[in-house]
């Protein structure tokens, strides 16, 4: 009968906290997909990345040589034949490639020469090779004589800025005019040198070529200067750049590191640079060793050719320590010591090719060509 028909049950329903939950579980999974679609397709960006400077730079007519000069077999880039020769040397812990972004441009006036100076690049040498500016400079002078095979044009950046101020002081009948760009003149001479926030990178070289590395000084290098890259980067970016390095390392076997999603040009040449790097050279400067021999102040007085001295911009700690090359009072030092100087000060970074690439191109053109900009 009807009546006895059981009574139909109530309809369940989820409560409205259930509900939450599951939409925020959903939530949760989806932005956990997203997440790890994102890492994927960052990793295949850096894992597939190429510097597109690389292809400028082979469209504007540079080969990769090299040369056996007395015991250093040179690494070196050479380009078309369009002018006076001109020799590029890099900054410390840097290789030829850093100059990617002018050797183009330049390649239109001179016939460059971009050069891995001993202890960077794929250049090569006795292990026992002394890191001192006077062995360096008289090596590179045999370069310039043997391989250049006549007076050139020189510019350095940096350490490479105080290894042209050796070439143009001791070796004076090959160096037509020189271009020194933000070198650490007086700056990188100890003890002074342990006022100056390079101490830190330098620091870092010396451990490793006195402690042991394991052959590895980019990853040493990432790992002991984490605050370096939390301010050029950003906060706790070291361990992200760490595996990224071994990421693409495992992608391209043999390949020089290239991390394309470093936005700074200068840390992601940097990258590069840090792989090839022998860390004696910078324990050179921590100890001193590397000036022995070489006055910076006797070696500018003894230049007799036109000389450019770009000063980049710089700064004080609170406890008084240099953050950039050269002081003022150190600009204008080197400035009372050159018979034939010109000064530009120059609102940029220490890499001012980098940084500045157009400018440096203009200044150095108006200097070495006497062209109007």
């Amino acid at each position: 009968m009807a009546d006895d028909a059981a009574a139909p049950r109530p309809r369940r329903t989820r409560s409205r906290g259930a509900k939450v939950g599951i939409a925020l579980g959903a939530t949760a999974g989806v932005l956990v997909l997203a997440g790890l679609v994102a890492f994927v397709v960052v990793k295949h960006k850096v894992d597939t990345y190429v510097d597109p400077w690389a292809q400028k730079v082979t469209d504007a007519g540079y080969v990769a040589k090299r040369a056996q000069v007395n015991q250093v077999d040179f690494s070196y880039v050479e380009g078309p034949d369009n002018g006076t020769p001109l020799v590029l040397l890099h900054a410390q812990l840097m290789d030829w490639f850093d100059y990617s972004r002018v050797m183009p441009a330049l390649a239109e006036s001179y016939h460059v020469y971009v050069v891995d100076y001993q202890g960077h690049g794929e250049t090569t040498y006795p292990d026992d090779y002394p890191m001192t500016a006077n062995q360096i400079g008289a090596d590179l002078g045999d370069f310039i004589a043997q391989v250049v095979g006549e007076p050139a044009y020189v510019s350095g950046n940096s350490s490479g800025g105080l290894l042209t101020v050796w070439l143009a002081a001791n070796r004076p009948e090959l160096v037509e005019a020189i271009v020194l760009e933000d070198p650490p003149l007086f700056a990188a001479e100890y003890p002074r040198i342990k006022q100056t926030i390079a101490d830190k990178a330098f620091a870092s070289s010396y451990a490793a070529a006195t402690e042991g590395d394991d052959g590895d000084f980019l990853l040493y290098w990432l790992d002991y200067n984490t605050r370096f890259f939390d301010t050029y980067v950003f906060p706790g970016s070291s361990g992200v750049i760490t595996y990224f390095v071994g990421s693409y390392r495992e992608a391209n076997p043999g390949e020089p590191v290239e991390l394309g999603i470093i936005p700074n040009e200068t840390v992601k040449l940097l990258m590069r640079g840090l792989e090839e790097y022998d860390p004696r050279f910078g324990a050179a400067f921590y100890d001193g060793t590397w000036n022995e021999g070489f006055d910076h102040a006797e070696a500018l007085s003894e230049i007799t050719c036109p000389t450019l001295l770009l000063h980049a911009d710089f700064s004080w700690t609170e406890d008084g320590i240099l953050d950039g090359a050269m002081s003022q009072e150190d600009a204008d030092r080197a400035m009372s010591l050159l018979s034939d100087g010109t000064y530009l000060r120059v609102d940029s970074s220490h890499v001012i090719h980098l940084e500045e690439p157009e400018e440096f191109v203009r200044v150095v053109d108006d200097f070495l060509l006497g062209e109007q900009g």
